[in-house]
């Protein structure tokens, strides 16, 4: 009897370690982008299918990239945005080549959602 009460603490110590140091980490990583430096990377923006519209045009301009994530065969091949290249998520690292050169351009990254 006493040995389940010792193991059921224990396990209630390191469930409110775990909680209190993940809420530490989470507080901590939200202050950093709080305090007046903003982070040069944009893909924190989720936008709607206006913007996206917005930026779909013929020709493409140079300095808007629209990148279907999804698979090439599976789901690029049978419809994607106008304009947009495939790059699967799964085969990014090795088709960074297809990004463009200025880092200044506006990339649209579009997938099938959570899978």
């Amino acid at each position: 009897m006493y040995l389940r009460k010792l193991a059921a603490l224990s396990l209630m110590l390191c469930l409110a370690l775990t909680i209190t140091l993940g809420y530490a980490t989470t507080t901590l990583a939200s202050g950093s982008t709080q305090s007046g430096s903003q982070a040069d990377w944009k893909f924190h923006s989720i936008v709607d299918v206006n913007f996206v519209m917005q930026q779909v045009k013929v020709p493409m301009p140079e300095d808007v990239m629209i990148i279907d994530a999804r698979p090439k065969r599976a789901k690029y091949d049978k419809g994607h945005i106008p304009g947009a290249i495939s790059i699967p998520d799964s085969k990014f690292d090795k088709m960074t080549a297809k990004l463009p050169k200025d880092k200044n351009a506006l990339l649209v990254f579009y997938c099938g959602g959570a899978t």
